[in-house]
């Protein structure tokens, strides 16, 4: 009971950042404008087999901590959510799987991002149990999750026809689902 209690006292202190920062949109960016070219080219060597979802899940769970500040449902309503701004984004929401890469995801575990909660797992998990995390997250999103990703690719923020938000004519749901959006 008292490891438990110590987890979470460090996992909190270790993803909060300071009351004052302002929330994020959806569509804001995870990864750093100088280094979005080189996130969005990368590309998982995995596939989304049962057998590697199932190893994420391990990792999101365990080890890599996800679920203290993403939750049980990638909702991105975990334990330590609650002390956070911005909130620690949704899995569930279907724009943040339409508006970024895979590789954007995984650059933003590996490394942080800036002006958020999220820190650096690159030096606690492996690029494999990185990956296996991405492809269990995709899970929560159901069917609006990795089709709306397109092959792989995802869209980007403001990479749509003429510069606008792009790809809204296909979206169905133009509203928030309830609850924090990221």
């Amino acid at each position: 009971m008292r490891a438990s209690v110590f987890i979470f006292m460090v996992a909190t202190m270790c993803c909060s950042i300071t009351a004052g920062a302002a929330d994020r949109h959806m569509m804001q960016p995870i990864v750093p404008a100088d280094k979005l070219a080189e996130a969005r080219a990368l590309r998982s060597p995995l596939s989304n087999s049962p057998e590697v979802i199932e190893q994420g899940k391990a990792v999101y769970n365990g080890k890599g901590g996800c679920v203290t500040c993403h939750g049980i449902d990638g909702d991105g309503k975990g334990p330590a959510a609650a002390t956070m701004n911005p909130s620690p984004r949704n899995f569930q929401h279907h724009g943040f799987w339409r508006h970024r890469t895979e590789g954007e995801v995984f650059w933003a575990i590996k490394y942080g991002s800036p002006g958020t909660a999220m820190i650096a797992f690159g030096s606690v998990l492996s690029d494999n149990d990185i990956w296996a995390i991405i492809q269990y997250e995709r899970t929560f999103a159901g069917m609006h999750g990795p089709g709306m990703m397109g092959h792989r690719e995802g869209r980007g923020p403001m990479m749509g026809p003429g510069g606008g938000m792009g790809g809204r004519e296909g979206m169905g749901h133009r509203g928030r689902r309830g609850g924090a959006d990221e």
